[in-house]
C-alpha cells in the first residue's frame, strides 16, 4: 500500500474516533441535562457556554430554584471529548444576582468559567421574563361577578 493510501485510512480511522467520542460527549450531556431537571423539577435551568482560543472550552450548567437561589452549578472543561461534568461548588444558595456578580468577577485562568456561567445565568432570566410576560397575558382566573349578578338587600 502507497504511503499516501495509509495515510488516508489513518485520517479516516482517526475521524470515525473523534466522531464516537463527539458522540458519547453529547450523550453525557443529555444525560446530565435530564438528571438535573429529575431532580429539581421546578425552578430553572440555564446552559452556557463559553470557547477557549488555545485554552480549554467550558460548558455550564446552573440549576436555580423559584426563589432565585442557586441550587446546582455543573462545567465541563477540557480540550477533547474525554471531559465530563463535574460539580461546581461554589456559590451554591447565593442569589441569582450574587452569583452572576462572582462569575462575572472570575478573571485569568477561570476567565471562560466566568462567561460559560454568564451565558447560563442571563439564559435563566430570559426564561424567567418570558414566563412572568406569559403569566401577565393570561386572564385572572378569580371569580368576578358582573353587576347583574349582585343582589342587594
Amino acid at each position: 500500500m502507497a504511503y499516501w493510501q495509509e495515510a488516508l485510512l489513518l485520517l479516516a480511522a482517526v475521524w470515525v474516533l473523534q466522531a464516537y467520542g463527539t458522540w458519547r460527549q453529547m450523550k453525557h450531556y443529555r444525560t446530565m441535562m435530564r438528571a438535573l431537571s429529575q431532580e429539581w423539577p421546578d425552578g430553572w435551568m440555564g446552559a452556557g457556554n463559553a470557547r477557549g482560543v488555545l485554552g480549554k472550552g467550558v460548558i455550564a450548567l446552573v440549576v436555580a430554584a423559584p426563589n432565585g437561589t442557586v441550587r446546582a452549578v455543573r462545567l465541563m472543561e477540557g480540550r477533547s471529548v474525554f471531559a465530563k461534568f463535574r460539580p461546581f461548588d461554589i456559590g451554591i444558595g447565593d442569589r441569582l444576582d450574587e452569583f452572576a456578580a462572582r462569575a462575572e468577577a472570575m478573571t485569568g485562568s477561570a476567565k471562560g468559567r466566568g462567561q460559560a456561567l454568564s451565558k447560563a445565568i442571563e439564559q435563566i432570566r430570559q426564561a424567567q421574563s418570558r414566563q412572568a410576560e406569559k403569566q401577565s397575558q393570561q386572564p385572572s382566573t378569580s371569580y368576578n361577578p358582573s353587576p347583574l349578578e349582585t343582589t342587594t338587600a
